[in-house]
């Protein structure tokens, strides 16, 4: 259900959902005319301009399409997905005009908008619009119970609503008014209350004709793993190559300076022992740094409180070490799936750090919970806003890692504050969770 539906009370969304199915019917004027020109382009189709326009007449559809996708989950609370099947690598000249244009026809999602804008303007008027007509029937028999109907009867105007004829020798007439003010009444409490049922029977018609098909939501399955497992890959090699630098710019370096540390000592045994007692006192630091950075370096691959205690108290060992005031809140009743908590454990230090460097932030708030098969997490901070996930931030290296599991990122974060990330990872509960005797 949308967020904003549900904070609305019985009575905002009775009075709202008729003036919504309005707007959605006068949607359908313009809706009209882009049908046509998509029509229009396709009957050219024998001739060159034909090739050269239905392109573009398509892409103006999808984007009125997508402007009812996103009014009806926004609205209707019922979310459709964009169908469309992934667009091949234009090319130059003819040829990649000719490919547009055959990745255009053979699109199911193409033909199937066409037909909803074709058919909405008659669909919507008998459903989502329906009830805001209602209500302005109504408007208009309150006028002609006042005074509209005298008027329309002195200037000789012949005027009936619903079955009763307000102007029939227009002078008042107590039981004629009184009839159609209760038609009009029974017409406005119509209209208000049955807004959202008729709302409802649009959305599923909406999401019948603007939602996937089999076949798109198979094709646009597969790009998205294709796309997730290049993720996968690349960030594997990333992290190869972070732990590469790492052994040979610090334990390895250190381990060969050991290696020839005990060599000179070997050599200084019998020479100089003062010297040699010196460097094997250097030696012995130096296999206690390098036993540091190894430590480390493990608890960068994944740290032994996430394999011994799992994500919750894992997030919360991390809040204490973080220079910011973080307050942690976990509701996870078990473990998770341990590839699971490691990604949402990085995402989660990936956030706070970007927290630290850049938010200008003094407070942070994170919320952990598992409910539906879900893993939701919700990093808020009290600094100056603006984030952004593109841009090669490092939210957009979180959005890849967790694209991996079919995890989602949102973010919200205007100018001036605050900032909220918003994470979901589908998972399962491995096992009960546990702790220390």
């Amino acid at each position: 259900m949308d967020g904003q539906l549900v904070q609305e009370t019985w009575w905002q969304r009775h009075t709202r959902m008729p003036w919504r199915g309005f707007r959605l019917g006068l949607l359908g004027i313009p809706a009209i005319f882009v049908g046509l020109w998509f029509g229009t382009a396709l009957a050219l189709v024998g001739l060159v301009a034909g090739v050269l326009l239905l392109p573009s007449a398509a892409l103006l559809m999808r984007n009125t399409a997508n402007v009812y996708r996103d009014l009806i989950g926004r609205w209707t609370g019922i979310a459709i997905e964009r169908p469309y099947l992934p667009a091949p690598a234009s090319g130059p000249g003819f040829k990649g005009l000719l490919r547009r244009f055959t990745a255009t026809i053979s699109d199911p999602a193409t033909w199937r908008d066409y037909l909803f804008l074709s058919a909405d303007p008659v669909v919507s008027l008998f459903t989502a619009a329906l009830p805001g007509y209602c209500i302005l029937y109504a408007a208009w028999g309150y006028f002609l119970a006042a005074y509209g109907g005298k008027m329309l009867g002195h200037y000789g105007g012949s005027d009936w609503y619903a079955y009763i004829h307000v102007t029939a020798g227009y002078e008042r007439n107590t039981g004629r008014i009184v009839s159609t003010i209760v038609v009009a009444t029974l017409f406005l409490a119509f209209g208000f209350l049955t807004g959202p049922k008729f709302m409802a029977v649009y959305g599923r018609w909406g999401r019948l004709l603007l939602g996937p098909t089999e076949k798109s939501r198979l094709a646009l399955r597969v790009q998205h793993l294709t796309e997730t497992r290049s993720d996968a890959v690349d960030a594997s090699a990333a992290e190869l190559r972070r732990i590469e630098r790492d052994l040979h710019d610090g334990a390895q370096a250190r381990l060969v300076a050991m290696g020839m540390s005990l060599g000179a000592i070997e050599h200084l045994l019998d020479k100089d022992p003062e010297k040699a007692r010196a460097l094997l006192a250097q030696t012995r630091a130096s296999s206690a740094k390098a036993l540091h950075e190894l430590r480390d370096l493990v608890r960068g691959i994944h740290p032994p409180v996430l394999a011994d205690r799992g994500i919750g108290d894992a997030v919360k060992a991390l809040a204490l070490d973080h220079p910011l005031d973080v307050e942690v809140t976990a509701d996870l009743p078990a473990r998770l799936e341990p590839p699971v908590e490691s990604a949402a454990y990085f995402a989660v230090s990936e956030i706070l750090t970007n927290a630290a460097k850049h938010s200008g932030a003094s407070r942070v708030w994170i919320d952990m919970g598992h409910e539906q098969g879900m893993l939701r997490i919700t990093v808020t901070d009290d600094g100056h806003g603006g984030a952004t996930v593109g841009g090669g931030s490092g939210l957009r290296g979180i959005e890849r890692r967790i694209g991996t599991f079919d995890g989602v990122l949102a973010l919200n974060s205007p100018v001036g504050g605050p900032t909220i990330v918003t994470l979901e990872l589908p998972c399962a509960l491995s096992s009960p969770k546990t702790s220390p005797s």
